[in-house]
């Protein structure tokens, strides 16, 4: 009974579990320093040393920092609870003994609570939303991650794709800001993971034995009297070397992958599907920027895709003409260096992904439209960049087999400029 009154009408909020710690070790560390002074001053008739004096104003200090504590948790622990509606929330009998069939809150109208748990109830609020953002974002990178790890032929491969999308297309159905940061945060890491196990597996497939040439040291050791067969064994072990890590750094990917009959073509491949579809979600959910700027920046996966299969070399090329039709988006803000590395990096793949094949990638009206977009963008850029971007052009356009992409008028277009400059 007295319980139930107090939940009522009293302070029944619990300190936290903190202050109970502090208050609880406070009590003991006095309780001790009282029996140690206590004993000292019984066994010694003499005058107290410095030492006893500082024992003797640390326990005053404590007991007076135990009382203040004290004080602190009752007034929290009444401060929280000023009406008893804040305790009962809804709670049905005492709220109906309590409230009149005719005040205002019988008919649903909660009553006023303080300043102070209004205040606690909003940090809550915040936090728990935190945390559900968190746990969103980690639920829908790990379902993205494991399609990187499931092979294509497993047929709960198409049921993870579709766990995926069934999670973003849930979160942009409720329209919350969060929840699109939440597909945006997810989507973007997949990129970045994906991209990344794509360049290492073309970097076991194009260069297995890490045979590169000689390296400075090798020639070096050349100069030297005898030094060609000591740089021949020097090779020799060198390639052996590389040769076995290779192998132990491919078994291992395809042990964690839980693939052991993928080959690396393959798994290149299925790498650079989940790519495109991740590109395009990104482009879908509006953060097409974050792709824009990694896309920017895989200088190393550029070079490695100009020697990869053309199933590979096609999904690479997709990629790339979707990000550069962004780029002429006006209300899209790019800035001029991811503009100017996108042009740099992926020309030369466009000039040599056709392998000998009449434009097997994309069709005539898309290669028109990129051939337009790329074109506008060269010509707002400054005469010293569209140099270094339409010489790169040339250098793979006059050597590949392909006609596209023909930046003739832009290159024309440059060459009148610059002679216009020299003029003025």
């Amino acid at each position: 009974m007295a319980t139930d009154l107090d939940r009522l009408y009293g302070c029944t909020a619990k300190p936290s579990s903190l202050l109970n710690f502090i208050f609880i070790s406070i009590a003991n560390m006095a309780r001790k320093m009282l029996v140690s002074t206590s004993s000292s001053k019984a066994e010694n008739t003499e005058k107290w040393k410095l030492t006893d004096h500082l024992r003797f104003m640390v326990m005053l200090i404590s007991w007076l920092m135990l009382w203040v504590l004290r004080f602190f948790m009752d007034l929290f622990s009444c401060s929280m609870i000023s009406s008893p509606d804040y305790h009962l929330g809804g709670s049905s009998s005492v709220r109906r003994f309590q409230l009149s069939p005719y005040s205002s809150s019988a008919t649903g109208e909660a009553l006023p609570s303080s300043g102070s748990s209004l205040d606690l109830i909003l940090r809550n609020r915040v936090d728990v939303d935190g945390l559900a953002v968190k746990a969103l974002v980690k639920a829908l990178t790990h379902v993205l991650a494991l399609l990187n790890e499931i092979p294509a032929s497993s047929r709960k491969y198409q049921y993870t794709m579709a766990m995926a999308d069934q999670i973003m297309e849930d979160n942009a159905r409720h329209g919350h800001s969060a929840l699109l940061h939440v597909n945006r945060l997810a989507l973007a890491s997949s990129f970045t993971r994906t991209s990344a196990l794509l360049y290492r597996c073309l970097q076991v497939q194009t260069s297995p034995s890490g045979d590169y040439g000689d390296s400075w040291h090798l020639r070096a050791i050349k100069a030297i009297p005898f030094g060609s067969c000591i740089a021949s064994y020097m090779k020799a072990i060198t390639m052996c070397l590389n040769a076995a890590f290779s192998w132990f750094d491919t078994a291992t990917t395809r042990f964690q992958r839980r693939d052991y009959n993928v080959e690396p073509d393959m798994m290149a491949e299925k790498l650079a599907q989940e790519l495109l579809w991740v590109t395009n979600k990104l482009r879908y959910y509006g953060d097409v920027n974050e792709a824009l700027v990694q896309w920017s920046l895989a200088s190393g996966l550029a070079s490695l895709s100009l020697n990869a299969s053309p199933r590979v070399q096609g999904s690479i090329v997709k990629i790339s003409a979707f990000l550069f039709r962004e780029l002429t988006r006006k209300d899209l803000e790019i800035a001029r260096q991811v503009k100017f590395r996108l042009l740099v990096l992926w020309t030369p793949l466009f000039c040599h992904a056709s392998n000998g094949h009449a434009y097997p990638i994309l069709t005539s009206f898309q290669m028109a439209e990129i051939e337009r977009a790329m074109d506008e963008v060269i010509s707002n850029f400054p005469a010293m960049e569209q140099e270094f971007i339409l010489t790169t052009w040339l250098e793979n356009y006059t050597v590949s087999v392909s006609d596209w992409p023909n930046l003739g008028l832009a290159y024309d277009r440059w060459c009148q400029s610059t002679r216009e400059m020299v003029h003025y």
